[in-house]
């Protein structure tokens, strides 16, 4: 949690486990195709000798139900007579490409996207290609909503609504209408495809989604001296990114050193292995391979992103600054996350205009308002600048999403604290205190 000291010369901020050691998730496989066919699952056959069969009850045709209104068919829902072929699974295909026409240099995440509410549906492989049934990747939806610098606070894996439509029974076609399917790849844009008005039965395969480089991005998440590792370096790679799947960290451990051997400029396999030690709590380790992927391609964004968090939580704000500085630079849509930890590191070096900047970005990138802490955060710089009102607001923003639990007990105690001086100001004046 983060400890915050509301103090008499002024507020202080010190979230040292909001940084501390957060992992950027590996790279994750492809999603299985879906059966052949993408028939409706379960429900028995009507038996040829049996012409009750499979009807509920061993209902014989004209027999009516009890409750069943006259003309009503049986087995479907009274209130859509339409459920059953509402709740048929949706299956998706396609695949993703540069708008050079050549395949993504990395694994992409494929999303749905309905209004503000955005959730993971499946990865692409080697080549671009994705195949999936909407809102089953279970594994990508705890991926998501495992605790993080920008989640929640008190938000568990699996809350806020998950993949699933309304009360829990899966994605139908009603929930897709507004909705569109894209890729996410940081620093570039994505064509979208909509959803709505697609049916269970429909052709799944949605085309091809391109992928647009964004303007002033340099870096990215991916490096492009992986294309170059010769083919034993790309092996140990592939044994070490298994290992590391089943959290067999010794062995991931060895091959990705493996690789680096083989391939000094091998920027991924660095990376890979600054997760692995930090996997261990090897955190000196962690930043020597974290360098390393560094100096083998300047322009991959990540390893600094993970330093800046390893230095966040060891509360050296210079680093923090100078790391986050260079993510920013590289690549300004990399995630609202760098900015709101580039936010903390200013604040706690008092430069209360940077931290303001860097704040107000976070929350406006944060599109899905994951992280109330922004708001919060924002609250501090302002009651720092003695912008009371604004930093009042932006603190019961916080209260409104985060009600309850210790860091809502500091907040109601600091926003106390902003009222009461905004008052005196007021009084000051020869104004009347806002209530």
């Amino acid at each position: 949690m983060t400890s915050c000291h509301l103090i008499r010369s002024g507020l202080r901020i010190v979230l040292v486990s909001a940084l501390s050691c957060t992992l950027l998730p590996a790279q994750n496989p492809p999603a299985p195709a879906p059966p052949a066919g993408g028939g409706q699952q379960g429900g028995g056959q009507t038996g040829a000798g049996n012409p009750g069969a499979g009807r509920p009850g061993g209902q014989q045709p004209g027999q009516q139900q009890p409750g069943q209104q006259p003309g009503q068919m049986p087995g479907r829902n009274q209130q859509d007579p339409f459920s059953e072929m509402q709740n048929r699974p949706v299956f998706l295909s396609g695949k993703v490409i540069m708008d050079d026409g050549t395949p993504p240099p990395d694994s992409v995440v494929i999303e749905r996207v309905c209004g503000s509410v955005v959730r993971p549906e499946a990865h692409t492989d080697s080549k671009g290609r994705f195949s999936f049934q909407l809102g089953q990747n279970q594994a990508m939806m705890a991926d998501a909503s495992m605790s993080s610098i920008g989640d929640p606070i008190g938000a568990a894996p699996g809350r806020g609504g998950g993949m699933m439509g309304p009360s829990g029974r899966g994605i139908s076609e009603r929930d897709l209408m507004g909705c569109e399917l894209r890729a996410n790849l940081a620093g570039f844009r994505s064509e979208p495809v909509n959803l709505s008005g697609r049916r269970a039965l429909d052709n799944p395969d949605v085309g091809t989604i391109i992928l647009h480089r964004l303007a002033k991005v340099e870096g990215f998440t991916f490096s492009a001296t992986s294309a170059y590792a010769p083919k034993d370096a790309k092996k140990a790679f592939e044994k070490g990114s298994e290992a590391a799947k089943k959290k067999k960290w010794a062995d991931a451990e060895t091959n990705f050193q493996k690789a680096v051997d083989t391939y000094p400029k091998y920027a991924a396999a660095w990376y890979e292995l600054g997760l692995v030690h930090q996997q261990q709590q090897k955190l000196e380790e962690a930043k020597k391979a974290y360098q390393g992927s560094i100096q083998a391609d300047g322009k991959f964004v990540t390893p600094y992103a993970q330093l800046a968090r390893i230095a966040g939580a060891e509360q050296k704000w210079p680093e923090v600054a100078e790391y986050t500085s260079k993510v920013i630079k590289l690549n300004p849509y990399f995630s609202p996350d760098i900015y709101y930890i580039s936010a903390v590191a200013n604040f706690n070096l008092q430069k209360f205009d940077a931290a303001e900047e860097d704040a107000r970005e976070a929350l406006k990138l944060d599109a899905q308002k994951k992280n109330p802490r922004a708001n919060h955060l924002l609250g501090l710089i302002l009651a720092q600048k003695e912008k009371y009102p604004e930093a009042a607001e932006n603190m019961r923003t916080f209260l409104k999403r985060v009600p309850e639990g210790p860091d809502a007990e500091n907040v109601k105690k600091q926003l106390a604290e902003v009222e009461r001086r905004m008052g005196a100001s007021s009084t000051a004046q020869g104004q009347k205190p806002t209530p």
